[in-house]
């Protein structure tokens, strides 16, 4: 395995989990509250700044806690399949 390999695993499990995670977060808030994820600021009428800066963080902590999850399963993969890191992850 080389380095386009580790792009294409490393950049599509964290793509993919990034875009999972923020359709979760937005049916557990519309789950939650009973109102729409305000995620849209062309409408600032449909929510108050407090909703909206507590969704950008929820969404923020959790998409990225996805991507970091994805990322460290990818290269656990990757390393079991080639037998070592990818290169972008080794320590110098």
């Amino acid at each position: 395995m080389g380095p386009m390999v580790w792009r294409v695993i490393g950049t599509g499990s964290a793509v993919l989990a990034a875009a999972v995670a923020q359709k979760l977060v937005g049916k557990g808030w519309e789950f939650s509250t009973g109102k729409a994820a305000p995620d849209d600021p062309t409408h600032p009428d449909e929510s108050t700044w407090q909703e909206a800066v507590l969704f950008a963080a929820l969404t923020g902590l959790v998409v990225n806690a996805a991507r970091v999850i994805a990322t460290r399963k990818a290269a656990e993969y990757y390393q079991k399949s080639a037998g070592h890191l990818p290169e972008a992850m080794r320590k110098s």
